[in-house]
């Protein structure tokens, strides 16, 4: 799997193992209600939530069945080096592909 930058032709893509697909759910940002939907295979990340799950090394999963408990999971090498990725080239919207 392959993410590109949307919108920044210069960054050169980040390769992804394919499990990403569904790891990206983790990362994107929800849209504001007057924001327009990406389309499919898009996602906006946050650059600020990017650098704060890089320094703690750790996300936050809220589960949908409940949302009272929240569990704390270690990024894994991977997704590090996507949250570099989106730091180093100030990335805040992808496409998987």
């Amino acid at each position: 799997m392959i993410v590109y930058a949307v919108g920044k032709q210069h960054v050169s893509p980040c390769p992804m193992p394919a499990r990403f697909a569904t790891d990206i759910a983790y990362f994107m940002t929800p849209p504001d209600t007057d924001e327009q939907r990406l389309p499919a295979g898009e996602y906006r990340i946050r650059l600020s939530d990017a650098m704060q799950w890089m320094d703690s090394g750790v996300l936050t999963l809220v589960s949908p069945l409940d949302a009272t408990h929240a569990t704390e999971v270690e990024l894994t090498e991977d997704q590090e080096r996507f949250m570099h990725w989106l730091i180093e080239h100030d990335v805040e919207h992808v496409r998987l592909a």
